[in-house]
């Protein structure tokens, strides 16, 4: 049997569609699963134990980043893997881990259940699959969590796109800052600093490549910082990020663990979600958890 943690309004109401085209497939395969529906933000945090204890062979998460994140924050050093079925606006993980976008492709790789070990960051309080943010793009994640116009837009499949407009609202206001990293023990302090990425995995951010070099089994976290760069800069280098063009415009660092701070302190957002303010500090978490 199948556990399934399903976030309906997911992509702002595709996960229900997504829901019921997985679910028939289920019945015509004559699969017995076990389903439980997210009502709200952590929700899942407080689904995941009950479906631990009904002797299931995967737990599935029928969502977006953000609720792939909390399951994941459960199955840290589990034996029981985790499966994905894309139904948000980003799916960033899903990317990474070459899962297919089609619903039941993704399904049919869950079945064969070949289990991929995956590093997480360790952010002290909770785990990060993809990229955790410090600057910029905290702010960005603020702005775009909170914007009208993402339910329109993910309504359109245009998801990524709100991040796009999100990026530009941010940018009419926001202020480089001086930011210090210090990464396996050596610290370095870098002047207008717009943002610190943090990679377990290349892309974030509905597609942008900020760390094409990272990888989710490596045992190494990846740095993208941007700095001594113009705001019109800035946004040239934007969209270059999505093809991983921009690595000639930025330091790029690795290790296998960070602290950042700054003053004044500035927005930490980890997979796509506000999180907290610097300082933070990340290590990686190596072959934490399995993915089917």
């Amino acid at each position: 049997m199948h556990g399934f943690i399903i976030n309906k309004t997911s992509g702002n109401g595709r996960g229900e569609k997504v829901w019921a085209r997985v679910e028939k497939a289920l019945k015509e395969k004559n699969l017995s699963y076990s389903a439980r529906f997210t009502e709200g933000p952590k929700h899942a945090v407080e689904l995941v134990p009950g479906l631990l204890r009904e002797n299931i062979k995967a737990l599935v998460v029928l969502g977006g980043d953000g609720t792939i994140n909390e399951v994941a924050n459960g199955l840290v050093y589990c034996n029981i893997p985790l499966g994905v079925i894309p139904a948000g606006s980003g799916n960033d993980f899903a990317r990474c881990l070459g899962i297919p976008m089609d619903s039941l492709q993704a399904l049919e790789r869950i079945l064969v259940n070949d289990p991929k070990q995956v590093d997480l960051l360790d952010l002290g309080s909770r785990y990060c699959l993809t990229v955790t943010g410090v600057g910029f793009d905290g702010q960005v994640a603020k702005t775009v969590n909170e914007a009208p116009y993402k339910k329109p837009l993910n309504q359109f499949r245009l998801g990524g796109l709100s991040y796009v407009v999100s990026m530009l609202e941010t940018l009419t206001t926001y202020e480089p800052t001086r930011v210090h990293v210090t990464v396996d023990g050596v610290e370095k302090i870098y002047e207008d600093v717009w943002l610190v990425a943090v990679a377990n995995s290349p892309n974030y951010g509905g597609g942008i490549h900020i760390c094409p070099e990272a990888s989710y089994n490596d045992g190494l976290l990846n740095l993208c910082i941007v700095h001594g760069i113009k705001k019109w800069e800035l946004l040239w280098l934007f969209p270059q990020a999505y093809k991983g063009r921009h690595v000639n415009k930025v330091t790029l660092l690795q290790g296998e663990e960070v602290y950042i701070s700054s003053n004044p302190p500035v927005l930490v957002q980890s997979d796509g979600e506000q999180f907290m303010e610097s300082p933070v500090y990340i290590r990686v978490e190596k072959n934490a958890i399995r993915v089917v």
